[in-house]
C-alpha cells in the first residue's frame, strides 16, 4: 500500500503505520496503540492543542459538542460563528483576517487557526460522528493521527470539560451501544486559553501514555483475544486498572479536575 503525506509532512510509513487494533507498529517500537479522541466545545483550541500532542504517538480524533462554531469577535456579543464539518479552518482564519487582521492576531485566533489546519481541515460535531463508518479517503489522509482510525472507532475519549463530558456521555446512551463496544469517556477540566490549553494538553498525553503501557501490559500477559468486544481477560484487566491510573494522574495534575466513565459505542 502507498504511504499517505500527512499535514505535518510525514508520510503514514514515517509516522508508524497502521496504529490500534491488534496489530501495527510506530517509532517507539510497540505494536499496539489504544486509538483517542478529544472533545471541546467548538473543535479549535483545547480538542485541537490535545490532539496535536497526542497524534505524535496515538491514533487520534477531536470533535466539538457545541451546535455552531463559536470564536471570540470583537465583542463578547458579537461572536464569529461557523457550522461544523464543512467550514475549514483555513477558510475561517481567511475570513479573520480579512475583517480584521490586528485583532485577529493579538487574541491569538489566526495562529489557532493556522495550527489547526495544520492537523486536519475541519472542525467536526461528535453529535454527527457516524461511529463505526470508516474514515478513509482524501477527505481524511492527511490528518495527524489519522492511521489507525480508518475503522471509526477510538477506545478512550478525552473531553476538555464537564458540559462537554456530559454532552457525549448523554450522546452515547441515546445512541443505544449498537457496536456493543466498550470506551472509556474522561475529562479534564481545561479553561479555555491558549496557555492553559498548553498545559492541559501535556496533562493528556501523559494520560494517554499510561493507559497504552497498562494495556499493552495486559494484553502481553493474557492475550488480546476478545479485546476489541470488551471481553476476555486482557480487556478485564485493562479496564480495571483504569481508576488507580486516573488517580495516579491526578497526583500529578492537581490542578486539572478529571472525570471518568465506562461507556459504550
Amino acid at each position: 500500500m502507498s504511504d499517505v503525506t500527512q499535514r505535518d509532512g510525514t508520510s503514514s510509513a514515517e509516522s508508524g503505520g497502521d496504529c490500534g487494533g491488534d496489530g501495527g507498529g510506530d517509532k517507539d517500537g510497540d505494536s499496539f496503540k489504544l486509538r483517542f479522541c478529544t472533545v471541546c466545545a467548538s473543535n479549535q483550541n483545547r480538542s485541537m492543542e490535545a490532539h496535536l500532542r497526542l497524534s505524535s504517538r496515538f491514533p487520534t480524533l477531536s470533535f466539538g459538542t457545541g451546535s455552531l462554531v463559536r470564536l471570540p469577535g470583537p465583542s463578547i456579543s458579537e461572536p464569529n460563528v461557523y457550522r461544523f464539518n464543512s467550514t475549514t479552518y483555513a477558510a475561517i482564519a481567511s475570513e479573520l483576517a480579512a475583517r480584521d487582521p490586528r485583532l485577529y492576531r493579538a487574541n491569538g485566533l489566526l495562529n489557532m487557526l493556522s495550527r489547526n489546519a495544520g492537523i486536519k481541515r475541519s472542525p467536526e460535531r461528535w453529535q454527527d460522528w457516524a461511529v463505526g463508518a470508516p474514515r478513509v479517503g482524501p477527505a481524511y489522509a492527511a490528518d495527524r493521527g489519522h492511521a489507525g482510525t480508518e475503522a471509526g472507532v477510538v477506545d478512550v475519549v478525552v473531553t476538555c470539560e464537564e458540559r462537554c463530558w456530559d454532552a457525549v456521555v448523554d450522546d452515547l446512551l441515546s445512541r443505544g451501544a449498537p457496536l456493543n463496544r466498550p470506551v472509556h469517556v474522561f475529562n479534564v477540566d481545561i479553561k479555555d486559553n491558549h496557555e492553559e490549553a498548553l498545559v492541559g494538553g501535556k496533562a493528556i498525553l501523559d494520560l494517554a501514555v499510561k493507559l497504552n503501557e497498562a494495556a499493552v501490559e495486559e494484553r502481553e500477559k493474557a492475550g488480546v483475544q476478545g479485546w476489541d468486544m470488551g471481553s476476555g481477560e486482557a480487556r478485564r484487566g485493562f479496564d480495571e486498572r483504569v481508576p488507580d491510573i486516573l488517580t495516579e494522574w491526578q497526583e500529578r495534575w492537581p490542578a486539572l479536575p478529571a472525570l471518568w466513565t465506562l461507556a459504550w459505542f
